[in-house]
């Protein structure tokens, strides 16, 4: 037990390192910053920020324990399964780069409108910032932290809750450091005109997760979510436009209701229709075709089957919303190092695809104690027992586990 809340907390640090938490960089980074030199105000960011990590963590994973408990095969990452959780998240990162560009201001009393102030709202703010952090971490899973929620998911519920604790600490831990300690936070450069074009500069890291969003929610429910959320995008970026306008309005005096009126209108509108559309679509083979490469898909019936008849097995169990995944299929998996001992070891490759829910990947995965993805499983050619890979891979990695699960000399 205490190896595993060790080892969520150091995960927790790590998390934020990993890929998937790159797009809500900007926000952490603006709220250090925030700070302008009063040690009052970094102290309430990073309190704020820990509040809202651990709250929101533990919110995440009491649902989870629930959803098991009742039954469901379901893992780390588990609502992005869910194409209208995808699609309010898109539209939520989406507000927040408007946010950052100047669009419409959050938790402000528009003193000077579209700069970067502490405001009344700043610990709200910083709690808010760090719930989507955590939201947005959930696509992935760092080392030593796979291990330790995977052993969460089968004790008791309040073992479960202690080690999913223990996780929001570490990745709240380096941000909250900073904030709380005036050593540190008074290292960092003196506020100035600098600080507003780097708000708006930040934006675009979160434009690009909202185009990492849509692209996901494509995968899972088609092109018709796609127009609905690209309508919807729209109609949500002008009603934050309108939201911005009337803000100002009334911050100089004049009439702003109606033109508030208009942007509620306007953005239950965008809303509204998106439940019916995000349905998750018929899932369809989507393998690539690799030359003298055995490629099966997935199954567990299907793994049983093929153990230990001579052929090694490379089970790829993987997510177009895991970020971690898709950074190992780009720099390890389709190399042609790693291909090319693909086809000369004779393994035979399968996708273990968890981009929409299936309750059999869940189960694989926590018979291996694993929590998250990305998983990478080697099962050798003569039906021994199956190797766990890194989850962070490199093609030696992968080079080196093929050989010896295929009994090939290096």
């Amino acid at each position: 037990m205490l190896t595993a809340i060790l080892a969520a907390f150091v995960g927790g640090i790590i998390l934020n390192l990993m890929p998937c938490v790159f797009p809500v960089i900007s926000l952490k980074a603006l709220g250090i910053l925030r700070h302008e030199g009063d040690v009052k105000s970094a102290r309430t960011e990073g309190l704020g920020f820990l509040l809202g990590v651990i709250f929101t963590m533990l919110a995440l994973a009491a649902i989870l324990l629930a959803l098991r408990a009742g039954g469901t095969a379901v893992g780390w990452g588990f609502q992005l399964q869910s194409p209208m959780v995808i699609a309010v998240l898109a539209l939520i990162i989406l507000g927040a780069a408007l946010n950052l560009l100047g669009v419409f201001e959050v938790g402000l009393s528009l003193q000077r409108a579209g700069e970067i102030s502490v405001g009344r709202g700043a610990f709200v703010r910083s709690a808010l910032t760090g719930a989507l952090a955590i939201v947005v971490a959930t696509p992935c899973s760092a080392p030593f932290m796979a291990g330790a929620v995977g052993y969460a998911l089968v004790q008791p519920p309040l073992a479960s809750l202690a080690i999913f604790l223990s996780l929001a600490i570490g990745f709240a831990a380096p941000f909250t450091l900073i904030s709380l300690f005036p050593a540190i936070a008074k290292r960092l450069p003196r506020p100035g005109a600098w600080m507003d074009i780097l708000k708006r500069g930040l934006a675009f890291p979160m434009l690009g997760a909202f185009a990492w969003l849509v692209w996901v929610l494509t995968q899972q429910a088609g092109t018709t979510a796609l127009l609905a959320i690209l309508i919807s995008a729209v109609v949500v970026s002008f009603a934050a436009w309108l939201y911005g306008m009337a803000q100002r309005r009334r911050y100089i005096g004049q009439s702003y209701k109606a033109l508030l009126a208009v942007t509620v209108v306007l953005f239950i509108a965008a809303v509204s229709p998106l439940p019916g559309v995000m349905h998750v679509q018929p899932s369809q083979p989507d393998l690539q075709h690799v030359e003298n490469i055995t490629q099966v898909k997935w199954s567990p019936q299907t793994v049983a089957e093929m153990r230990g008849h001579g052929k090694a097995i490379f089970v790829d169990f993987t997510a177009s919303w895991c970020i971690t995944c898709q950074v190992n299929e780009r720099t390890s998996l389709s190399t042609a190092a790693v291909k090319r001992a693909l086809a000369s070891t004779g393994t035979v490759y399968m996708v273990a695809d968890s981009t929409k829910f299936n309750a059999d990947i869940d189960d694989a995965m926590s018979t291996f104690g694993q929590g998250g993805l990305p998983l990478y499983v080697v099962y050798p050619a003569d039906g021994s027992a199956p190797k766990v890979l890194p989850q962070v891979l490199t093609p030696a990695i992968v080079i080196d586990a093929l050989n010896q699960a295929s009994g090939k000399k290096a």
